[in-house]
């Protein structure tokens, strides 16, 4: 009770409780992706009961990890208010790049991977410095890297090293790998962004670019940042799912771009730029991963799974939207 307000000369005491936790509507929105990932999973557990484990959980969010770093790219590329059309074929050239090339010629692989993300920044600095559209720009470096991986690795296959594929197969103790990576990403990234210093100069530069320009700050700099570690998660997705299914494969991840922008959408980001949430995407991510699933235990058929995942997207967000009135 001690918070004062000024109005018209007279101290008014404030009478809202001073200190603590507010529920607002950005956490509302956000806990929207967490209730669906609960609700799916109770449905899960009561059609399968024995889906409540250690392998369980392990299996259900086994194949989320690569996605839930896909989407944390693409919430990188959306924090600035552009959006990223090639992260998906990024993958695919990676897993392609680790398949044919990290086992047998470990140096030109490594080359090529540090090029890719190199790749990532300067598609940055091209969007800023020529003031092009991303959406174009993403398009086609799409093309580019479905080309690569083709020339690299025509069809399906290859050969992934032993510690990639042995890194994806650890059973920490009491909880699964899976979980222990999402629960890792989802609070490095919130400090990164929400909690240090630079961050807050990030969500700015998506924000309220002028601002952040007239304060002093590079936006070329700010830009390059984002689009390089939108780049290095980009990478570690494409290592992780070439660990998953021990084989690279050109075409095995184009759904990871519009996944992965629901998932961002999903998890409290806007398109507007600058309003994104760590936490939010990497949840929004294993929902939407864990949906497919869920499908399948309710024994839909493939070819209505996909417009499935969809109406369940359409609810969330129909969600956020009626929370979001209240604003």
């Amino acid at each position: 009770m001690s918070n004062v307000v000024l109005t018209t000369g007279r101290k008014v005491r404030d009478p809202r409780p001073g200190p603590a936790f507010r529920l607002t509507v950005d956490h509302l929105q956000v806990g929207l992706p967490v209730v669906a990932l609960l609700a799916m999973l109770a449905i899960i557990f009561w059609i399968r009961p024995a889906a409540f484990s250690y392998f369980g959980f392990n299996l259900l969010f086994n194949l989320s990890i690569p996605l839930v770093l896909a989407s944390l790219a693409q919430m990188l590329v959306i924090c600035l208010g552009d959006i990223d059309l090639s992260i998906g074929n990024f993958v695919g050239f990676i897993t392609c790049v680790t398949a044919a090339l990290l086992q047998s010629q470990p140096g030109i692989a490594v080359l090529l991977l540090a090029a890719g993300v190199a790749a990532y920044a300067g598609v940055g600095v091209l969007i800023q410095l020529r003031g092009l559209p991303s959406i174009i720009v993403t398009l086609g470096m799409s093309f580019v890297w479905l080309g690569i991986a083709l020339l690299i690795l025509p069809t399906p296959g290859g050969t992934v090293p032993d510690w990639i594929a042995t890194f994806m197969q650890m059973k920490p103790p009491f909880v699964p790998l899976p979980i222990v990576i999402a629960a890792v990403l989802a609070g490095l990234g919130h400090w990164l962004l929400k909690r240090s210093a630079y961050g807050v100069i990030l969500l700015a530069a998506g924000g309220n670019p002028r601002a952040v320009a007239r304060a002093g700050w590079s936006l070329l700099r700010a830009r390059v940042i984002m689009y390089g570690m939108a780049g290095v998660l980009g990478l570690f997705s494409g290592l992780m799912l070439s660990g998953l299914t021990t084989s690279g494969d050109p075409n095995i991840a184009p759904t990871y771009t519009l996944l992965g922008v629901g998932a961002v959408i999903l998890g409290g980001g806007s398109f507007t730029g600058g309003i994104v949430s760590p936490i939010g995407t990497v949840v929004g991510a294993m929902t939407l991963s864990l949906a497919g699933s869920l499908l399948s235990f309710l024994q839909v058929p493939p070819v209505w799974q996909v417009g499935a995942q969809g109406l369940i997207l359409f609810l969330v967000l129909a969600g956020r939207v009626f929370i979001g009135r209240g604003r």
